[in-house]
């Protein structure tokens, strides 16, 4: 049965000469993958243009659970990008988000609340004028509270540690060495206390950012297996400065 749904762009791959293979994740259904046909013509509606990282589409599919590559019967851009695609500093993050997501949400089911989370970040991010220097930082600790590992934070005082692997602050260094000191325990922490309406008000170091990002990545790769190495992180670590 056709269905509609909104969906959110995370990977798209060229297939043969006319052909796209595109990872999404709907609202409806979860994550799934396409194989999109881009004819020639102008007038065809499946554009390549429609199908960069985080675009926010309404899609129209049958999906069949058994087929790896489900295949669209109608797509139009759901809403307009304003900033990101034409912002060299919101671009780097936006890839970014995009490959992170597209690792992350590998095997994510239909989860509604994730979904818009996803994309709210998405466009608060596009209608911001200044002030989103740590939003890649924010988003991916809130996302950890949708998949199940994000840090507890009732029991912190000033000197813990944090147990990457518990997910939790103690007073005491773990037997392994998967934590942090309580210098970066507290960055931690402050990390948490962050939204994206305040996040400018804590101020960050260059360097402090990209450690952040680090430790978040490493963070992710215990609670995710297989989480593989990111090409887009080293682009966003050299160009994007702090605004």
């Amino acid at each position: 049965m056709l269905t509609k749904t909104q969906a959110i762009v995370l990977h798209s791959l060229k297939y043969g000469d006319t052909k796209m293979v595109v990872d999404m994740f709907t609202r409806s259904f979860g994550r799934l993958s396409f194989i999109v046909t881009i004819p020639k013509s102008s007038k065809s509606k499946f554009k390549k243009q429609l199908f960069q990282p985080l675009s926010l589409l309404e899609i129209e599919t049958d999906v069949r659970p058994k087929s790896q590559l489900q295949k669209l019967s109608d797509v139009r851009l759901a809403t307009p990008f304003f900033s990101i695609p034409f912002h060299p500093h919101k671009l780097s993050i936006s890839l970014f988000v995009a490959e992170f997501l597209y690792f992350a949400l590998r095997s994510e089911q239909q989860n509604p609340p994730l979904y818009d989370y996803v994309e709210s970040g998405i466009l608060w991010l596009d209608g911001q004028d200044s002030s989103f220097s740590n939003f890649h930082l924010v988003f991916l600790m809130r996302l950890s509270r949708f998949l199940g590992f994000y840090p507890n934070l009732e029991h912190y005082l000033p000197g813990d540690y944090f147990d990457l692997r518990d997910s939790m602050f103690i007073q005491q260094p773990p037997v392994h060495r998967d934590f942090l000191y309580p210098e970066e325990a507290e960055k931690v922490q402050l990390m948490m206390r962050m939204d994206y309406p305040t996040m400018h008000l804590f101020r960050l170091s260059h360097q402090e950012r990209n450690r952040l990002l680090e430790v978040l990545i490493t963070y992710y790769r215990l609670h995710l297996p297989d989480f593989p190495e990111m090409k887009s992180i080293g682009v966003l670590q050299e160009l994007y400065q702090p605004l």
